[in-house]
């Protein structure tokens, strides 16, 4: 499984290097089953996250032919007043300090990503992932209409507005569309995925590994409809 994590200006640094980390861990433990690279929609360069200016280096550009997983983080920035929603009319300029999260992630609606992204969804031999706003990126590029997923709980109300029905969990499966919560879900998700696609016993190690147990049920859409408790 080669594994592509998506930069963008204001990226959140956890989001991308929690699941680089484990599923990185997780080509090592299953003897290079897994590969896993940074990429960005426009190539090779240095992206600037929203965290203190903290930059990582994408290798390369975004294959949406190449088949594996294909990974979205979520932006990090000022959390935004209640009733902001991203916007995409805020021009592609140099990432400025104290920016808000919507903002932020309305920004890639004006690159080459939201095309890419479909293109990747549209690929029967590519599994699409997202961490946290990910999934904001993923909805307001208009691909997770009628789907399963879930967000940061802040956000969730949000992506219930584009069309997606939205699930509070820490990682929903819904089938070739794998989505993580809040920051910190991109180590449950990497696991999840490397159970899912590699084996229990390579996502156990890992987790061994980084003396990290995971937390909650992964949501998939399968069995009776719970009654209200």
């Amino acid at each position: 499984m080669h594994v592509q994590i998506v930069l963008f200006d204001g990226f959140d640094p956890l989001d991308v290097i929690a699941p680089y980390e484990v599923l990185y861990a997780g080509g090592t433990a299953s003897a290079g089953a897994v590969s896993v690279e940074l990429v960005s929609a426009e190539g090779p360069r240095e992206v600037v996250s929203g965290t203190g200016g903290l930059a990582l280096r994408a290798t390369g550009a975004l294959d949406s032919g190449r088949a594996g997983l294909v990974l979205v983080p979520g932006a990090s920035g000022r959390v935004g007043k209640p009733g902001d929603v991203p916007d995409h009319d805020a021009g592609d300029g140099e990432l400025q300090r104290d920016e808000s999260i919507p903002v932020l992630l309305g920004r890639t609606l004006a690159t080459e990503l939201p095309a890419m992204l479909k293109a990747a969804m549209e690929n029967p031999e590519v599994t699409v992932g997202a961490v946290c706003g990910g999934s904001l990126v993923l909805a307001m590029a208009g691909l997770l209409e009628g789907r399963h997923a879930t967000t940061h709980h802040m956000g969730l109300d949000m992506l219930d507005a584009t069309g997606v029905h939205a699930v509070n969990a820490r990682v929903v499966d819904d089938g070739d569309l794998v989505t993580g919560a809040g920051v910190t879900s991109g180590l449950d998700l990497g696991l999840y995925l490397l159970e899912r696609e590699v084996g229990p016993r390579i996502a156990h190690a890992v987790e061994g590994l980084f003396a990290h147990e995971r937390r909650g049920t992964v949501w998939r859409n399968r069995g009776p409809v719970p009654a209200r408790l």
